[in-house]
């Protein structure tokens, strides 16, 4: 594969220091112009201010590129002919040479691939609503089946089917924990009314459960950390019921199906909350950039507490005892054991 790591990413990685991966559609597609290049500055200075590197990904000309210099990032935010990329589109990307933004899963892959542990975005892709008639799943659920990457996120885009996309990533054995929170996150709500089965309260006890993954070995997937957006900074839940509903009857009336359902729902809550879900948007990815970071920090620092016996082949930061009967000692809470 044809892929650049920065020199700067590629030193952190070196010494041991934190990296907080971030993907580019939401740059080149998910934030209008010319706000949306202030805003990948934004959460880059957020992952310093945190005490880690940004590793921005994306594929410019044909090369896949982890860790952005300003000329690339500014590419990625002005130029229309920017492509949007998951990881099935990689291969073809590369090999004509294409410049295009990474969603969830190409730029899970890719941050995976150069050894980075943490990646921060805004919601992941689910399962969409009706799926028994459309087979309409995201990509993103499984590619992240296949990496061991931790993924800090508001959850799932509530216009997507959440309970289903949880029943699918429990088969799929992608852990999801709560942070600080014993429900889901609804993206632009600060819950899904859907409750999980982990609740864990600080970075390093976060920290704790990817190196009890390591230590563990076995099938590799990834860590969702569903991290809340504020309640005071989340869309007013009776506002979002009520635009939802609005933008599904529309799409159905327009005969709006498959791909195109979640760009025009997403576009309809914009328009129709005057903003306001944009915002709630935002309010989130700077949260869930903030976390990464100080989980990055606490993972490689090496200080956070680990669970269960020290066995398996993984890869291992920390050769210290481990100690917790579960995913994480001292976590305070463990929700709805058993299967969703």
């Amino acid at each position: 594969m044809s892929t650049q790591v920065s020199e700067e990413v590629r030193e952190a990685l070196h010494e041991g220091r934190p990296v907080v991966a971030l993907e580019s559609t939401i740059i080149a597609h998910g934030l209008p112009r010319p706000r949306n290049l202030a805003v990948a500055l934004e959460l880059e200075e957020l992952v310093r201010a945190g005490g880690g590197v940004p590793a921005t990904i994306a594929v410019v000309d044909g090369t896949a590129r982890v860790g952005l210099d300003r000329p690339a990032l500014t590419r990625v935010a002005e130029d229309p002919a920017v492509r949007k990329l998951g990881h099935r589109d990689l291969a073809p990307a590369l090999a004509t040479g294409v410049t295009g933004a990474t969603t969830v899963s190409a730029t899970a892959w890719l941050a995976d691939a150069a050894g980075i542990r943490v990646f921060a975005t805004g919601g992941l892709g689910g399962v969409h609503r009706e799926w028994t008639d459309t087979q309409d799943e995201s990509a993103d659920l499984r590619l992240l089946a296949r990496v061991g990457i931790t993924v800090v996120c508001a959850g799932v885009k509530s216009i997507l089917d959440v309970p289903a996309t949880l029943q699918r990533l429990e088969t799929l054995g992608v852990t999801v924990v709560g942070y600080g929170t014993d429900h889901f996150p609804g993206f632009y709500l600060a819950s899904s009314g859907e409750p999980v089965d982990w609740t864990l309260r600080t970075p390093e006890e976060v920290a704790g459960v990817i190196r009890a993954q390591d230590r563990l070995g076995g099938p590799r997937a990834a860590l969702v950390v569903a991290n809340p957006v504020p309640q005071a900074e989340q869309l007013d839940p009776a506002l979002h019921d009520r635009v939802l509903a609005g933008g599904l009857a529309a799409a159905k009336e327009k005969g709006i199906t498959g791909q195109a359902v979640t760009p025009f729902l997403l576009e309809y809550l914009t328009v129709h909350t005057e903003g306001a879900s944009l915002e709630a948007n935002l309010a989130a990815v700077r949260g869930n950039v903030r976390l990464a970071a100080r989980i990055a920090g606490a993972y490689g620092a090496g200080t956070a507490p680990t669970a269960g016996p020290a066995s398996g082949s993984g890869p291992t930061r920390d050769s210290g005892p481990t100690s917790g009967s579960g995913p994480t000692s001292g976590s305070g809470a463990a929700h709805g054991a058993g299967g969703r």
